[in-house]
């Protein structure tokens, strides 16, 4: 029976026993029948299949492939399965109805809308929806995080935690969940400027929500950010990639414990920048990296103190020789 069951085959419910000799019946999904595990006879045949109709491996990708009945998604009030009284005042035949009949469906309606946001979950999911659909675009976040992001929300609201906490801080500090979980290199400067909060409170409400959903979020590192705060600024790869060299070094040294990884991806991206040449201020890397000109310049003055970085403009000089020689 244990080897018919691993072949896709459950234990059938509704008759529990085998008409010819007692032993217990098995649903075979692949062959479409139902049979006895014991002598094998075949009680009932093309019996329909009620799991799944595809393989997904995701929300999304399950919500596109099935076929049947409204696709239940999280990002909408009542996971999209409610009904919907028509707005057009039509009978069956399409043709138009009576004035009293108008006036029963409008009023049919609207309590037909109370009664799809009657709970007071149901009544903060509509703002937060919208809130995520326009932090996700703003932020430029692919559209599969919404439903992630939906699904967050919803068991914050269950476990009673927005409570005290506006809707904006929790979405902003989803979002960032979210972005550490998928390593997309949003800071939350970044995203506290999208949601109008500070980032203060972003923070604060990010590890409230993280300790209370017993969320381990994976740590970000300096050259996480690098590659963004680059093309924000359109400095080139082959800086990009001197600044990581110049973290790696930083941080056999010790230099970026404890300090906020933006920070110190600004502050390396200008001395990279500085080694080639490239004229950027430490204004336009703070905007860049959504830190402050002071965390830019502050962290600059340390590694500045404790490194040797004029070491790496000569490594840069000894590579253009090397070139101008080989050409």
């Amino acid at each position: 029976m244990k080897e018919r069951e691993k072949a896709g085959e459950k234990p059938e419910k509704k008759s529990d026993v085998c008409p010819e000799c007692g032993g217990s019946l098995v649903r075979d999904y692949k062959h479409a029948e139902i049979t006895c595990s014991m002598c094998g006879l075949v009680v009932d045949e093309n019996i329909a299949d009620l799991g799944a109709e595809t393989r997904s491996f995701d929300s999304d990708s399950w919500i596109k492939k099935t076929r049947t009945g409204s696709p239940m998604t999280y990002t909408k009030p009542h996971k999209g399965l409610t009904t919907e009284i028509d707005k057009y005042d039509r009978d069956i035949r399409g043709g138009t109805v009576s004035k009293e009949a108008r006036k029963r469906m409008y009023r049919m309606r609207k309590w037909q809308r109370r009664i799809n946001v009657s709970s007071s979950v149901e009544k903060d999911i509509i703002p937060a929806l919208n809130e995520i659909s326009r932090e996700l675009s703003e932020l430029g976040l692919p559209i599969s995080m919404k439903e992630d992001a939906a699904i967050m929300y919803r068991k914050i609201c269950n476990r009673g935690l927005v409570r005290g906490r506006s809707i904006e801080a929790i979405i902003a500090a989803i979002t960032y969940i979210l972005c550490r979980e998928r390593n997309i290199p949003r800071t939350l400067g970044e995203i506290a400027d999208v949601s109008g909060i500070d980032p203060k409170d972003v923070g604060k409400t990010y590890r409230y929500v993280a300790r209370h959903l017993t969320i381990k979020v994976p740590p970000t590192t300096p050259s996480d950010y690098l590659p963004k705060f680059a093309a924000n600024v359109g400095l080139p790869n082959y800086v990009v990639d001197k600044a990581k060299e110049i973290i790696a070094d930083a941080k056999k040294m010790g230099l970026t414990s404890g300090r906020a990884p933006a920070g110190v991806a600004a502050a390396v991206l200008y001395i990279a920048a500085d080694i080639y040449n490239m004229q950027k201020t430490q204004k336009e890397i703070a905007d860049a990296a959504c830190v402050t000109e002071v965390t830019v310049r502050n962290r600059h003055r340390e590694l500045e103190e404790k490194m040797d970085l004029y070491k790496y403009k000569q490594d840069v000089l000894r590579e253009s020789k090397k070139g101008q020689k080989g050409g």
